[in-house]
């Protein structure tokens, strides 16, 4: 059920990515099959402390593992890039998201997933979501702006309590749309979309020439 609604969320920020290159960091395979019929091709990418796992099941395999601040593949190859699983289990975020933003096309876009710090499924380690850093969406936009890309929106999902009683799990969809009214801050997960921000490596103003001065040598 957590993964249905998170799906129903990913699928409302992208509705169609018809023709286009995506690729999945971290554990994003249950929710690339969003897209994998009308993409161009789509990847699953498990970070190396992860584990491997092969995807999709029944059909040529579309999954490898990797270092995550080394991922094999060239600059500017991917026109979308999902990270489930991948910001709360990174060794090193920052250099993870630097190898993202390298194989990102310019235009390309960034979809983060990430517990929120606030809510109930970071706390509980029985959970998917519990392993692992949890952040806040400040946290989330911090990290993203220090790796050159710029926040276009943020969500949020996951309303529903971390608990396996049918009569919660059939009111799930009452849970999302109360939650997102009335206590917004405290949803299980962070949604954050951002695009590669290729001028934010260029200085401003030009640096200051230093003065060369040449002295004999004793």
């Amino acid at each position: 059920m957590a993964a249905l609604l998170l799906r129903d969320r990913l699928l409302q920020m992208w509705p169609d990515l018809t023709g286009q290159s995506v690729l999945g960091v971290g554990f994003a395979a249950p929710y690339l099959r969003l897209w994998r019929e009308g993409a161009q091709r789509c990847i699953a990418l498990t970070p190396a402390q992860l584990g491997a796992a092969r995807w999709p099941p029944g059909s040529p395999n579309l999954s490898c593992t990797a270092e995550e601040d080394a991922l094999p593949f060239p600059d500017l190859c991917f026109d979308r890039i999902l990270l489930v699983h991948g910001l709360e289990a990174a060794d090193n975020a920052r250099r993870m998201l630097r190898e993202v933003w390298r194989v990102l096309k310019d235009d390309g876009r960034l979809l983060v997933v990430a517990p929120n710090r606030r809510g109930m499924w970071a706390h509980l380690e029985a959970t998917p979501f519990g392993q692992g850093q949890p952040y806040s969406q400040g946290q989330v936009g911090r990290l993203l702006a220090a790796a050159m890309f710029r926040v276009l929106r943020r969500d949020t999902a996951l309303y529903l309590p971390p608990m396996r009683l049918r009569l919660v799990l059939r009111s799930a969809y009452l849970w999302e749309n109360i939650g997102r009214r009335l206590i917004p801050h405290l949803a299980g997960l962070t949604i954050t979309e951002s695009v590669k921000d290729v001028y934010a490596a260029l200085p401003l103003r030009a640096a200051p020439s230093r003065r060369m001065v040449l002295v004999d040598a004793p």
